[in-house]
């Protein structure tokens, strides 16, 4: 947590700002490059999009990257369009805070001059960026069976190690590689040079469908396999079964052995 549905939330809910000219900007320095106060002090808003789990605000003098961790969250004119990331603390300290960015005109709900886009990050995993590239694989949101089948190539490793590269598929976290699995009927633990055409398929449309029914309620915790049937022991929503914790990859994988082959 954030994954790329988290992203998509964040990305949407910072539209207003488009248009608007940066009035200041205050970041943390350890997780900021040099010269990026100077560079958006006073710089227009052009867009916010989106890359993988990346944020981007695009202005006129440079793209400014806010790179979440595993606790960053975001607020908008002092509003959370995500109260609380499942897996992170709840508190919410000035001390914490990696950016803050105002605008003219300004527009906060309550006339507190909250900042535009305020950045929170407990943990300070994550981090600014200024015009980087990145290279990474296609979206989560719209990734192809043909897209997929090029990044498996003939490569062995677990079928959710690589849907957790990012450099394969933009966005996955650990909660939605194994909900895309659990809808594409695919164990987790599954060489990718094993699978089929057919498995293939079922992966790429269960991020296309299921991953986007998970935005619309609410991010990658509203799958089916929620952080409370993760927590277990449970069944399987699908079938009944027992669902099995496994380490893959250094991450736990939640998965049905019955209808998962």
């Amino acid at each position: 947590m954030p994954e790329g549905l988290e992203a998509e939330i964040w990305r949407r809910a910072a539209q207003p700002i488009v248009g608007r000219s940066i009035r200041h900007v205050w970041c943390d320095e350890r997780v900021a490059p040099d010269g990026l106060v100077d560079t958006l002090n006073d710089a227009r808003i052009l867009a916010v999009d989106r890359t993988g789990k990346v944020v981007q605000i695009v202005t006129d003098a440079g793209v400014l990257g806010l790179h979440l961790g595993m606790t960053g969250r975001i607020e908008i004119d002092g509003t959370a369009p995500i109260e609380r990331l499942e897996y992170a603390s709840g508190a919410d300290r000035p001390e914490w805070d990696r950016l803050r960015l105002t605008t003219l005109p300004a527009a906060t709900v309550d006339g507190s001059g909250a900042p535009a886009v305020r950045m929170n990050d407990p943990r300070r995993l994550g981090r600014l960026s200024l015009d980087e590239h990145l290279e990474l694989g296609p979206d989560l949101l719209t990734l192809s069976a043909a897209e997929l089948g090029g990044a498996l190539g003939r490569r062995t490793v677990a079928i959710k190690s690589l849907l957790l590269d990012q450099a394969a598929v933009a966005g996955l976290g650990n909660l939605c590689a194994d909900e895309v699995l659990f809808w594409a009927g695919v164990a987790p633990g599954r060489s990718a040079d094993e699978l089929g055409e057919k498995e293939i398929v079922a992966i790429a449309r269960a991020c296309r469908t299921r991953l986007s029914k998970m935005l619309e309620a609410g991010g990658s915790t509203h799958g089916a396999l929620s952080p409370q049937v993760r927590a277990g022991p449970a069944v399987c929503p699908r079938d009944g079964a027992p669902l099995q914790r496994s380490t893959i990859g250094a991450r736990t994988a939640v998965w049905c052995p019955a209808h998962q082959r």
